[in-house]
């Protein structure tokens, strides 16, 4: 039953839980998201983006503690974090929960690791703070959606700040009354505007705000103080930030349902509100032999969603056209896959894809579920092909396996690390909860 003091019941639960609480299923989509998280994470660490930043914040990081993945750079904690966290979004190739479009392990995850590394932590409490850091992100997340992102934020950064102070806090072994103050100074530090969509800036917010979350829990881990109701008060956070609230959706089932059995993977490197329209035109590409100078027009049916994110034309770089409906629609009938390398700076300017993306035409069809798309192709010879995607693949009803998942790791990190360490982080990770030292896999998952 749901309570008014919402940011106490959260903490209180938080507090309270014990790994042995968690179901076998939960722990295995823990291991699942990790595995995917530390994938995306290394094949990122070459990016610009990575590079600029390591150069921006080098000069005043502190102590080495922390492994940046992919890389032999350490950095202190806090900035680890921070860079794991823009690296492993930079890719826009990151788990997510769809009815949120929250990015959960992006703020988490890589404060628990740098944590790991600095202050001994066994795998089963990495695993019980991982669950409940994405546990309340997305909880918290429902709560104030849509009009949350409507408005305009980008909920991986308001809400995953929330998360990363929870699993930080939990890892620390906060009491409930200091829990509290963790994520009421959470609730104080929301970041990441929809308008830096497409830049290199969309990244940073998760990066961000798994700093910010660590931060979080070690200001009240000390006695730092804050509001007992920075979620729901009056001026708290969620009448901030939203003009809906429905507390319910954090504090009801706790313990009984966790978030994390909703996660999602993508088999596409880009937003996920367009993998139904990829998935279509790969479909139709394989059946019917499809080139792009056979194809006159597509017409794409898509969910409401789909405009409000992936609206861009004209993309010029590989980040804008992550979050264009057309270029997607493209890429999928020009190359069958639609991976890192298809959404690199070059791949968006090859004429071939600019002519097809311009005969793309979407069209917003209410009834549709965000993974679903209706696809028709109108051919050169007046031909008309038609496609209808019920689920697309990575969705919770049509999801990756183990096997892609693992695929998708090996192609992310190869050429990055060791090619005879490879099989060895895919197994750490998977055995994540069993492990004396959870950050043994920071270490192996360095160049």
């Amino acid at each position: 039953m749901s309570r008014p003091d919402v940011t106490l019941c959260l903490a209180e639960y938080v507090a309270g839980a014990q790994a042995a609480d968690l179901p076998e299923s939960v722990r295995k989509e823990v291991a699942r998201a990790l595995l995917n998280w530390v994938g995306v994470a290394i094949g990122a660490a070459r990016h610009e983006t990575i590079e600029i930043a390591l150069r921006a914040i080098r000069p005043f990081a502190g102590p080495p503690q922390a492994t940046v993945l992919g890389r032999g750079d350490r950095l202190d904690i806090m900035n680890a974090a921070m860079l794991n966290g823009i690296s492993s979004h930079v890719f826009d190739f990151d788990d997510t929960d769809l009815a949120t479009t929250v990015h959960p392990s992006a703020p988490v995850a890589p404060a628990l690791l740098a944590l790991a590394e600095h202050r001994p932590m066994t795998g089963a409490d990495f695993v019980l703070a991982m669950a409940l850091g994405i546990d309340a992100e997305c909880r918290i997340a429902r709560a104030v959606m849509p009009p949350h992102q409507a408005i305009g934020w980008h909920p991986t950064g308001t809400c995953g700040v929330f998360g990363a102070a929870v699993a930080t806090g939990k890892a620390l072994g906060l009491d409930a009354h200091r829990m509290a103050h963790a994520i009421s100074l959470a609730a104080t530090q929301p970041v990441g505007i929809r308008e830096m969509f497409g830049s290199m800036t969309k990244s940073f917010h998760p990066g961000r705000a798994a700093q910010s979350g660590m931060l979080s829990a070690f200001l009240a881990e000390q006695g730092y103080t804050s509001s007992d109701q920075g979620i729901e008060a009056k001026r708290g956070w969620a009448n901030v930030v939203s003009t809906k609230q429905n507390y319910a959706a954090i504090t009801d089932g706790l313990g009984e349902r966790f978030e994390i059995m909703r996660n999602s993977y993508k088999p596409y490197a880009c937003g996920l509100v367009v993998h139904p329209v990829i998935d279509g035109c790969i479909r139709l590409r394989a059946a019917h032999g499809l080139t792009a100078s056979m194809i006159d027009r597509i017409d794409v049916d898509v969910h409401p969603i789909v405009m409000e994110l992936t609206a861009k034309r004209t993309p010029s770089t590989g980040l804008e056209g992550k979050f264009s409906v057309y270029y997607a629609a493209a890429i999928g009938i020009i190359a069958g896959v639609a991976g890192e390398p298809e959404f690199s700076d070059d791949a968006v300017r090859v004429p071939e894809a600019m002519a097809l993306r311009d005969k793309v035409v979407p069209r917003i069809d209410e009834t549709l579920h965000q993974d679903q798309a209706r696809l028709r192709i109108t051919l050169t010879d007046g031909r008309v092909l038609e496609q209808f995607v019920e689920h697309a693949v990575g969705s919770l009803h049509n999801p990756m396996t183990d096997a892609q998942l693992e695929g998708k790791f090996r192609d992310l990190v190869a050429g990055i690390i060791p090619a005879d360490r490879i099989g060895r982080l895919i197994d750490l990770c998977w055995t994540i909860g069993s492990l004396s030292d959870a950050g043994e896999i920071a270490r192996c998952a360095a160049a």
